[in-house]
């Protein structure tokens, strides 16, 4: 399962949008909160988050993951990117950091390398 997390709600439907249109399963979270205190949290194959939210930013839903000893994959995405939030997440283990606006293009890189990288298909194309 992808996740998404970001405060906005059309950027959260153009993704699973994006994501069903190559046929991968993903869910939506409005919230930090949200998404930690869902059962999916453990089921999680790649994540995509904002960085900035209201309440939970994407980063303290990071540091509460490491914390727990769950490592998800991680996709940053943000439209007040700097170059010290792009090097805080990446440096926790993001896999990809993007800018907003950002193409799908960049988004399915990320995400389809590790869809193809993943050990025993963690994540897997729906067929059609």
């Amino acid at each position: 399962m992808i996740c998404i997390v970001d405060d906005d709600e059309s950027v959260r439907t153009a993704l699973v949008r994006l994501l069903k249109s190559v046929g991968l399963d993903s869910c939506s979270f409005a919230s930090g909160e949200a998404f930690l205190s869902a059962d999916v949290v453990r089921d999680t194959a790649l994540l995509i988050i904002d960085v900035r939210m209201k309440g939970v930013s994407g980063l303290d839903v990071q540091t509460a993951l490491l914390r727990q000893g769950v490592q998800i994959p991680t996709v940053f995405v943000s439209a007040h990117a700097d170059a010290v939030l792009r090097d805080a997440a990446l440096a926790a283990g993001a896999i990809g950091f993007l800018s907003k606006p950002f193409s799908a293009d960049a988004l399915l890189a990320y995400v389809l390398a590790h869809v193809s990288a993943s050990p025993g298909g963690a994540v897997s194309p729906r067929p059609d």
